[in-house]
């Protein structure tokens, strides 16, 4: 196989994955009639449609579904051993991709991470934040960051840090207008701020636990947000009750603008962990973000 065809084919599995010519091309860095051009190129010499397109989306044929699931895989593994041959460097090199909640990249990764970009400085560094339940092998992560109850069996975790607690938080402000709740249930009555998740876009049920008992209650209020920093302001402006990672709010319970509500119903739980698939060979520049992230924190 020539490397053109290569080439080629890395075009069709960005076009089979994104769905889309144009997200295709932003992703490969050439322009959108570039990326029809190969295509179209690729199936005249195979002589098979592998992609039907419409002026609204692009959708895989047959034959291009069975390429796709087939050649996919193949590319990746190449991909990979490209990058294990950093090692042969003198300094680590390569990109290295983990998927992470927005607290999570800003307050778990970021802290440990930020002074290896100094030490290793042919190691690039790709966080994406997202509330989803993201699969880490089919969005081609290296790693992703999950709380650890929600990690898949077939994954390594490793843990970032300490138990956390899920916090009901409000202003006395607030509190001065709202009588404060007494259990979980009367929440329903309170103006909350709810957070959106992107799967399936439900909102995040607020949970709660005390002793053997656990259960959520779905809350309603004046404001629903995709981001628990918006929230945390909407929340420090006397908008409403939010539920937050207590390492989000223990500085401002401390100075007091704001109240920590139903403490007893407020139970640790496993706290974030690294994860990545047990099978995948790792890059030299992985290795270093793995190591490094082992580290107990200094922060």
């Amino acid at each position: 196989m020539t490397k053109n065809s290569l080439d080629d084919l890395s075009v069709f599995v960005a076009v089979g994955r994104e769905g889309n010519f144009t997200r295709a091309a932003a992703h490969l860095g050439v322009s959108p009639s570039a990326v029809s051009q190969t295509i179209r190129g690729l199936e005249e010499r195979l002589g098979v449609r592998l992609l039907t397109r419409t002026t609204r989306s692009v959708t895989r044929t047959e034959a291009g579904e069975k390429l796709l699931r087939e050649i996919a895989p193949l590319l990746d593994e190449i991909d990979t051993c490209l990058d294990a041959a950093s090692e042969w460097r003198e300094r680590p090199a390569g990109t290295v991709r983990i998927n992470a909640d927005e607290y999570a990249a800003r307050y778990v990764l970021w802290p440990r991470l930020r002074p290896l970009l100094a030490r290793y400085p042919d190691i690039t560094l790709e966080l994406t934040t997202d509330y989803g339940l993201t699969d880490i092998v089919a969005e081609r992560f290296d790693a992703g960051v999950r709380l650890g109850g929600t990690i898949d069996a077939d994954m390594i975790a490793i843990p970032l840090g300490e138990r956390m607690r899920m916090v009901t938080v409000a202003t006395p402000d607030y509190l001065a207008r709202h009588e404060a709740p007494t259990t979980p249930e009367q929440l329903t009555k309170h103006r909350c701020i709810n957070l959106r998740l992107p799967t399936h876009g439900g909102l995040y049920a607020w949970e709660f636990g005390s002793g053997e008992r656990e259960f959520r209650v779905r809350v309603g209020g004046p404001l629903i947000m995709n981001s628990v920093l918006q929230i945390l302001d909407a929340c420090l402006s006397g908008a409403g009750v939010a539920q937050l990672p207590n390492g989000l709010v223990d500085a401002a319970l401390a100075n007091g603008e704001l109240v920590e509500l139903l403490p007893d119903w407020s139970e640790p739980f496993p706290g974030y962990h690294l994860y990545y698939p047990s099978r995948r060979q790792q890059t030299a520049a992985f290795r270093v973000v793995l190591d490094t992230l082992r580290q107990p924190s200094s922060c």
